[in-house]
């Protein structure tokens, strides 16, 4: 009887949200300008091993909106999750790592990024897309 390979496993276990931070330093005072602030956002993700077979991969958004020096607001949120990977050849790992799996979250933390800038009271921020691969 021959041993047949393992069938590799890629699953998500669970989605949720690490860390969120939402500042708006000159409230009230900054509602009342009228220009459109300049937004810059930084990313960045992570991936960790939580157990054999298992990742914690973090995906990390910092939004900042300026108006000249003052600052609109500031939303910091990370998208985490926890993904099943096994059986696969270790080459191949790190590219799952680092684009499939920041693939699956983004467009959470899109979401909880704009929730939390609409729930400051400005309009939402939609973050663009993200092409992992050429990060990776």
């Amino acid at each position: 009887m021959s041993q047949q390979p393992a069938q590799p496993v890629f699953a998500i276990e669970k989605l949720f949200v690490k860390d969120l931070s939402l500042e708006v330093p000159n409230a009230p005072k900054i509602y009342l300008e009228r220009d459109t602030p300049q937004v810059e956002i930084q990313m960045n993700n992570s991936a960790n091993p939580v157990d054999e077979g298992y990742f914690e991969i973090l995906l990390t958004a910092t939004v900042t909106a300026k108006l000249g020096d003052k600052t609109v607001f500031l939303v910091e949120a990370t998208q985490g999750g926890v993904f099943q990977i096994r059986n696969l050849p270790q080459n191949e790992i790190e590219p799952v790592l680092g684009i499939t799996c920041p693939n699956i979250l983004y467009p959470y933390l899109r979401e909880v990024v704009s929730d939390a800038v609409v729930r400051a009271g400005f309009p939402p921020v939609i973050l663009n897309p993200v092409n992992f691969e050429a990060i990776f």
